[in-house]
């Protein structure tokens, strides 16, 4: 009879689990991606073009995504159209997200990827703790601004990109900032997922009876360019070290299409998935009461309404 781990553990065995997949396509689907450049909105974006979708590309450097943008038309025969914002500031965000909004007032499916990981604190103009404002606000910011899009393409789908690292914790609302508390980058990235689970799970009740679901995916142990902003040291280990224990990340890219494109995925929302394989999150993450509290301070620093 096979161990199993306790319940805080068993994302590990999860990970190990087959993994999930479709031949559906997406063609006439309009998709939108965030950090389509690298990594796994890279991967992504470039399954997503294997399988006829129109993709709505959200990329901070302009001069890769042009580049991106003619591999896709090259490659896949590909329409993509480019939407240039920094998720450090979240007036690009709004100026992004209501482009996209004003040019296709209706989208079929939502992918939240850009990530930042920092080994030191760092602020944004806006006067909040980077990696909290890059992760959770600016896709939060995104989401709200966007809802009206997924409405009028229903059925719709919205996935955010998570982590396991949601287990880590560090979410205090006392101290978004880290002002109070020793910088500790590992917490810092697990409290902007943690933020990200809690409002996932409100807009998941907010949006049941518009056909547009939403779930969050931790994409695996993949190699990715996250974190090679830190330090020379750490940068070394993630490039020469670390990475041999990774996995290609087109696992992950497989995955995010198969949660946006799975028939069988169409009703399922408001869950989390270990890739394809559903799990809990970390139990002390969720309480109602939370949620409520991580959506109301996460409306007020983006300015965002109802």
């Amino acid at each position: 009879m096979p161990i199993r781990l306790p319940e805080e553990l068993q994302y590990i065995q999860n990970s190990l689990l087959p993994q999930k997949t479709t031949t559906s396509r997406l063609d006439g689907k309009k998709c939108v991606i965030t950090g389509a450049t690298s990594g796994i909105g890279l991967a992504t974006a470039k399954v997503f073009a294997q399988n006829g979708a129109e993709l709505l590309l959200i990329c901070r450097n302009e001069g890769k995504a042009i580049k991106l943008q003619q591999e896709l038309r090259n490659e896949y025969n590909a329409t993509s159209h480019l939407f240039i914002a920094d998720f450090g500031q979240l007036e690009d965000v709004r100026k992004a997200g209501h482009a996209i909004y004003k040019q296709h007032p209706e989208i079929h499916i939502l992918i939240n990827n850009a990530g930042v990981f920092n080994k030191r604190r760092i602020l944004t103009n806006d006067g909040n703790e980077q990696v909290f404002q890059v992760v959770h606000l600016a896709a939060f910011l995104l989401t709200h601004i966007l809802q009206g899009a997924l409405i009028a393409g229903a059925p719709s789908r919205v996935i955010m990109v998570n982590s396991e690292a949601h287990r880590f914790g560090g979410l205090n609302l006392n101290d978004l900032n880290w002002e109070k508390r020793p910088f500790i980058g590992l917490q810092a990235y697990g409290a902007a997922k943690i933020a990200q689970i809690l409002t996932t799970l409100k807009m998941a009740e907010q949006w049941d009876k518009k056909q547009v679901t939403i779930n969050l995916i931790h994409p695996g142990a993949v190699r990715t360019n996250i974190g090679l902003n830190n330090n020379a040291l750490y940068r070394f280990y993630s490039k020469y070290i670390l990475r041999w224990f990774l996995k290609d990340v087109m696992v992950a890219a497989n995955a995010i299409y198969y949660l946006a494109a799975a028939p069988e995925m169409a009703n399922k929302t408001g869950a989390y998935f270990n890739l394809t394989n559903e799990e809990r999150p970390a139990s002390y993450v969720i309480d109602p009461n939370r949620i409520l509290s991580v959506w109301e301070t996460s409306k007020n620093l983006t300015q965002a309404g109802d």
